[in-house]
């Protein structure tokens, strides 16, 4: 059986997740079809995990772990590789916010990544940075799209307060704001879900300059991340009595 592109399984947590699962799928002489059939996932989308040229699914850890008997062995790996997919300066943010039981952030410039259509996403990026490449974007944005898939997966509660002034800057034109307005309009008010928009009639307030949100974690700490201008910074705020 043909054993493909060399692996470099030292240089991430993703080549060593693309390595292990060459090593697991070959040991029970399984060609990629056959892994597909098992899984569920396309043979060309297994080929390019292999090789670390695509990031890992949600699902697909835990099925790999019960398939070839490792225990939590991929989805351990892969606890590590997700955050991978983010600059250096916000991989604590991404760790936190998958531990966070409850996550309550204000925006006062942009829709929060958790609720950002695809086409928003995108062409948030393009804005930030025009000279990124096609390749650097789609990196990006199958992070963000990950995040919203692990959200919609899990039980956490999410509150988020937008300023006016997210609904009316325009990223992308007007038809890709018209589906990132049905898109927070989708998921109506719940226990689990809080939508609120801020007004400009409120008039200033200290948190205008930048965003924040409170992580609340399975043992009650909340930590605060905030961004500005000048500054990103997280710390731990306390320790709730209760959720």
């Amino acid at each position: 059986m043909p054993r493909g592109k060399p692996l470099q399984p030292q240089n991430s947590a993703r080549h060593l997740f693309g390595w292990k699962l060459r090593n697991a799928r070959l040991s029970e002489e399984w060609t990629l079809d056959d892994l597909s059939k098992r899984v569920g996932v396309s043979r060309s989308h297994l080929s390019r995990i292999e090789t670390a040229d695509y990031m890992i699914p949600l699902e697909l850890p835990p099925r790999l772990d019960e398939l070839f008997g490792m225990g939590q062995t991929f989805q351990e790996l892969y606890a590590v590789a997700r955050l991978e997919l983010h600059p250096d300066q916000y991989k604590r943010r991404m760790e936190l916010e998958g531990l966070a039981v409850a996550i309550r952030s204000y925006s006062p410039q942009i829709v929060p990544g958790l609720l950002q259509t695809e086409d928003y996403a995108r062409a948030l990026f393009r804005t930030v940075d025009p000279d990124a490449t096609k390749e650097d974007v789609s990196r990006l944005l199958r992070g963000r799209m990950l995040r919203q898939r692990e959200l919609e997966a899990s039980r956490k509660r999410l509150s988020v307060i937008l300023d006016e002034a997210v609904l009316r800057r325009t990223y992308g034109g007007p038809l890709v704001m018209r589906a990132q307005f049905a898109r927070l309009l989708r998921t109506p008010p719940s226990p689990r879900f809080v939508l609120q928009v801020l007004p400009f009639s409120h008039g200033g307030h200290a948190l205008a300059g930048g965003s924040l949100s409170l992580l609340t974690l399975p043992r009650g700490e909340i930590v605060a991340y905030e961004e500005a201008m000048i500054k990103t910074v997280s710390y731990v705020v306390s320790r709730a009595r209760r959720l």
